[in-house]
C-alpha cells in the first residue's frame, strides 16, 4: 500500500486519484469558490443576520429594559408553560418512538407500512390544520364539547390542548432518528442475547438501549426544540389568554402586534438563546455518535 501511495504523484492515494480526475466530481478552483461565497452569502444574509438583528433589538434599549421585559409576570408565565409544555410531550414522545422504532425494525406485520405512514404525517400536514382538528374534536361546538362540558373538563383554550398539539406536531422525531439506525444495526446481538436466556426487558436495557442512546438523545433534542418553538398548532388551541395559555413564541405575537417591540424581541432572545444551546448539544451527539460509530 505504501509503494502504491509513494508512486503516485504528490503520494496520493489511487482513490483520490481517481475521483479527482473524473470531471463529475472535481471542479475548477473558481467554481469550488464561487459555490462556497454563494453558501457563506446566503448563510450570512438569511441566518446569521436576522440572528444577530434580535439581539440588537433586544438590547437597544439597555439591559434595565431588557431584564424588565424577561421578569415581567406574563413573559415568565410564557417561559414555564412553554418549559411544562416540552417537559410533557418529550416523554411521551420517547415512548412512542422507541416503541415504534423497535417494533417497525425488529418485526414484520401487517400495517407495518401505514404505520411508517402515520409516524410522516405530521411532517405533511400544517401545524395550523392540526390546530383545526383538535378544535372540531374536543371545542365547545366539537364531537365531544358536550361530554367534556358536562363533565367540566377542557381541553382547547387550556395547557391539555396545547400539550395534544405539540406532541402532535412532535412525535416523529425521535421515531425517524431510531428506525434507520436500528434497522441499521441488525438484530444479531439481541438474538444472541436471547440466546443465551436474557429477558425482553433485560436485552433492551443492556443490548438495544447502549446501541441507540446516542440516536435517541439525538432525537429527543430535535423533539424538544421544535416543541420549545411550535407556534401554528398552538396558536389554534391556545386562546391566547395573556399569563395562562401563552408560550414563548405567542407571548412574542403579542408584544409586537402591540409595538412593544423591545420587550418582544427581548423574549425573541430568550427564545433564540434556547436555540443555540439546542444546536450546541445537537452538534456535541453528533460527534458523540460519530466517534462511537468510528469504534464499533
Amino acid at each position: 500500500m505504501n509503494a502504491v501511495v509513494a508512486s503516485l504523484p504528490g503520494g496520493r492515494t489511487s482513490s483520490q486519484t481517481r475521483f479527482e480526475r473524473n470531471s463529475a466530481t472535481a471542479e475548477q478552483s473558481w467554481v469550488r469558490a464561487v459555490v462556497l461565497t454563494l453558501a457563506l452569502v446566503f448563510f450570512g444574509l438569511f441566518l446569521l443576520l436576522p440572528l444577530i438583528a434580535v439581539f440588537v433589538e433586544a438590547l437597544r434599549k439597555g439591559l434595565e429594559v431588557y431584564w424588565t421585559a424577561l421578569a415581567d409576570a406574563d413573559a415568565l408565565a410564557a417561559v414555564r408553560l412553554t418549559l411544562l409544555t416540552a417537559l410533557i410531550a418529550l416523554p411521551l414522545n420517547l415512548v412512542f418512538g422507541v416503541a415504534a422504532a423497535w417494533a417497525i425494525a425488529r418485526f414484520e406485520f401487517r400495517g407495518k407500512h401505514l404505520l411508517l405512514t402515520l409516524i410522516d404525517l405530521p411532517f405533511s400536514v400544517s401545524p395550523v390544520i392540526v390546530g383545526l382538528m383538535y378544535v372540531l374534536l374536543f371545542g365547545a361546538h366539537g364531537w365531544f364539547g358536550s361530554w367534556l362540558a358536562e363533565h367540566d373538563i377542557r381541553i382547547i383554550f387550556a395547557v391539555p390542548g396545547i400539550v395534544l398539539a405539540t406532541v402532535f406536531v412532535t412525535f416523529p422525531f425521535v421515531a425517524r432518528e431510531l428506525i434507520p439506525l436500528m434497522q441499521a444495526q441488525g438484530k444479531e446481538e439481541e438474538e444472541a442475547a436471547v440466546v443465551l436466556g436474557a429477558r425482553g426487558w433485560q436485552v433492551f436495557w443492556y443490548v438495544t438501549l447502549p446501541n441507540i442512546k446516542w440516536g435517541l438523545l439525538y432525537g429527543v433534542i430535535l423533539c424538544n426544540a421544535r416543541a420549545m418553538g411550535e407556534f401554528g398548532a398552538v396558536s389554534v388551541v391556545s386562546g391566547h389568554i395573556r399569563g395562562l395559555t401563552n408560550t414563548m413564541p405567542l407571548h412574542v405575537e403579542i408584544l409586537y402586534n402591540e409595538y412593544n417591540f423591545a420587550a418582544a424581541f427581548a423574549v425573541a432572545s430568550l427564545l433564540a438563546l434556547l436555540a443555540l444551546l439546542t444546536l450546541v448539544i445537537k452538534t456535541w451527539v453528533e460527534h458523540r455518535t460519530h466517534t462511537s460509530g468510528h469504534r464499533h
